[in-house]
């Protein structure tokens, strides 16, 4: 599959989600992003103000999550911090379904839990990835949510958190993207280590990458595109 390194850049959400970041690895990431040009950084809350001031001007989307890492918010909460971080310059807002109630088999509570969400979101022409958190759920969970992150005009299915007992599997990024509309894109998140697994699931039909080996996996394509000695910016 022929790719340029725009292309593959615009699929990478950068993390820094990690707990024990420091103020000056937080900045030093956003400067990484913002030298490779991804699609956003996903960082901490507390520190999204900052990132989006940092990253004004460019073409890289300031980003951060909801809900996370487990999704045991209650709506009204997750609202207010969808609310919060679009006051703070958020663009994409990744949210954690209320994993329980998925399990419980409560979809009643869980299209409220993700549509509060959403309104807020696409009130205010911000985008929402809707996150799952496969490795604890079945198959016909994962379908049901597809359908209803439809059904609510989602922007993204997205596999996981990258703090859940496992990440993004190749079945269920083609189950994700059978089951989920046309218009309801897919990220993959936790195990994209390397250009080669970003470039499979991207066959697979992903958009976005949540990673945190953003440098490494770039530099690669950089090598095998033959623009390793030119500058990035």
């Amino acid at each position: 599959m022929e790719y340029n390194y725009a292309e593959l850049a615009k699929m990478i959400d950068h993390s820094l989600l990690q707990p024990a970041l420091t103020t000056s690895e937080l900045e030093a990431g956003i400067r990484l992003a913002l030298a490779y040009d991804v699609a956003s950084v996903c960082i901490l809350p507390y520190y999204l103000k900052r990132c989006a001031e940092l990253l004004a001007g460019s073409s890289v989307q300031p980003s951060t999550t909801i809900g996370f890492p487990h999704g045991g918010h209650s709506t009204s909460v997750k609202r207010y911090e969808a609310e919060q971080a679009i006051a703070d310059g958020c663009t994409e807002l990744d949210m954690v379904v209320n994993i329980s109630k998925v399990l419980s088999g409560d979809w009643d509570y869980v299209r409220r839990d993700i549509e509060g969400v959403i309104e807020v979101a696409h009130a205010a022409q911000r985008k929402v990835k809707v996150i799952f958190e496969n490795c604890y759920l079945r198959d016909e969970h994962k379908v049901e949510l597809c359908h209803l992150c439809s059904a609510l005009n989602a922007d993204w299915v997205k596999t996981s958190t990258g703090y859940g007992g496992g990440g993004a599997t190749h079945d269920d990024l083609i189950l994700m993207r059978r089951h989920a509309s046309p218009h309801v894109q897919v990220k993959a998140a936790g195990g994209v280590r390397d250009l080669n697994a970003l470039l499979a699931v991207r066959a697979l039909g992903v958009t976005r990458c949540g990673a945190s080996r953003t440098g490494e996996i770039l530099d690669e394509c950089r090598r095998r595109l033959g623009l390793a000695d030119r500058p990035l910016v």
